[in-house]
């Protein structure tokens, strides 16, 4: 007998019982970013490498350590996406998107980055994101973020969840604020963790992202971005936070919220929450004005999220999400001449009226066949047998309360399509 062969490590099935919740959520994004006039947008699962290290930041960890990047037989070297903002861009300069300003598109989509599995993240797991370009003030920030925490209100994981938001400045004022925490950190040296010391000249911002203990220690200590803003910067962080204050959106400050990302600039936000232990960062994004002329678009602002599906599915409470159950299920005595495609046209006609309707295929006697009715947990259950097949009709069965009735074929789907709306009422 040969070895079956498993999934590799850091990867999962999404089995059909566990999809439901995965659909919940993906059509509750669709809805309610529609609401905001945005559009999906698919892009392919790879690109060429030099995407990522241009947009992300070549001395970022996701370069430097996560990619899944493999020369093709041309010789080009291309990656998995890590993430999705950075093709998001290239489709806006590729197909000259600047041109139908605001462009507001999202993603929904599997990404791949080789870290240590855990609870909420795999090396290939799914985000939902949204992308908006040309806007360039705080009002666009505070109606994303509105937008965020409406999608988790909606669907239901907003009760334990928080959204935190810092300023990153802008070239005006980060190089001055960069000096002046270089200074501080080159005085902290020794505390700080090998891989912090090794690209702290290359980005310094990184130490504060940093979750070792002694860098954690070094951060609390270190010079604040929001003391160090210019007038332009200052502006724009007040004014996102009077909209969230008119929105009544609670908000917190966290000075020590860098992004990981390179491309960040001015408003950076995180929705966090208390229930998923380390990993608590369940929405994240912020503003990128100078992304898209840095992967040689014309100069456009932009802001954008994403969302991990893992660690929402995880939020969402056990049986919150109501399974996709069989309205109807069709029992057909096999040994009974004609009843089982009598049973086939029937169960297609229920479809057509929109029921949910599951057909026994695998012959069985009537207790049996009822047995799996049950397990199924239909609300009817629709009966062929001989008796049935002589008079054109079908025993109608509430598996609620066991009662029966007995109905022509031609009056079923009406029959059926009566009550389930009376239950619904």
């Amino acid at each position: 007998m040969k070895t079956a062969i498993k999934t590799v490590r850091g990867v999962h099935d999404i089995l059909p019982d566990d999809s439901t919740t995965w659909q919940y959520l993906e059509a509750t994004a669709r809805r309610v970013f529609a609401q905001y006039g945005y559009r999906e947008l698919r892009t392919p699962l790879f690109e060429k490498s030099e995407l990522f290290a241009r947009a992300v930041g070549a001395t970022s960890d996701i370069v430097e350590k996560e990619m899944y990047t493999f020369a093709d037989r041309g010789g080009d070297s291309l990656s998995l996406r890590p993430e999705g903002t950075a093709s998001v861009v290239r489709s806006f300069i590729n197909n000259s998107m600047h041109r139908l300003l605001p462009w507001r598109v999202f993603y929904i989509g599997p990404m791949f980055r080789y870290e240590r599995p855990q609870k909420g993240r795999q090396r290939q797991f799914h985000q939902i994101g949204c992308e908006l370009f040309g806007p360039e003030g705080p009002l666009a920030d505070a109606e994303l973020m509105a937008m965020v925490m409406g999608f988790f209100r909606t669907a239901g994981v907003a009760g334990n969840l928080s959204l935190e938001i810092n300023s990153l400045g802008c070239s005006e004022c980060r190089g001055p604020y960069r000096e002046k925490l270089l200074v501080f950190l080159n005085k902290k040296m020794e505390s700080l963790c090998e891989n912090c010391q090794g690209r702290m000249e290359r980005n310094p911002l990184r130490v504060l992202d940093c979750k070792k203990p002694g860098c954690g220690e070094v951060a609390q200590q270190a010079p604040h971005m929001g003391d160090n803003l210019c007038t332009v910067c200052d502006e724009h962080f007040s004014g996102l936070k009077s909209h969230l204050t008119l929105l009544q959106q609670p908000f917190q400050v966290n000075p020590l919220l860098v992004r990981g990302l390179d491309y960040y600039n001015r408003t950076a936000f995180e929705v966090t929450t208390d229930a998923l232990g380390a990993q608590n960062a369940v929405a994240a994004g912020g503003r990128y004005d100078g992304l898209v002329a840095e992967m040689g678009g014309q100069s456009t602002p932009a802001i954008g999220f994403a969302m991990g599906l893992e660690r929402l599915v995880l939020l969402l409470e056990q049986g919150r999400v109501v399974q996709p159950e069989p309205t109807v299920y069709v029992v057909v005595l096999g040994d009974v001449q004609g009843a089982e495609s009598a049973g086939l046209l029937l169960a297609e006609q229920l479809r057509a009226a929109g029921m949910v309707v599951e057909m026994n295929l695998t012959g069985g006697s009537m207790k049996t066949q009822m047995k799996r009715a049950g397990r199924s947990k239909a609300k009817f259950t629709a009966i062929i047998g001989g008796r049935e097949m002589l008079d054109s009709s079908v025993v109608i069965k509430n598996m609620a309360n066991g009662e029966q009735s007995t109905v022509t074929t031609a009056e079923a789907v009406v029959h059926l399509s009566s009550h389930i709306d009376q239950r619904k009422g």
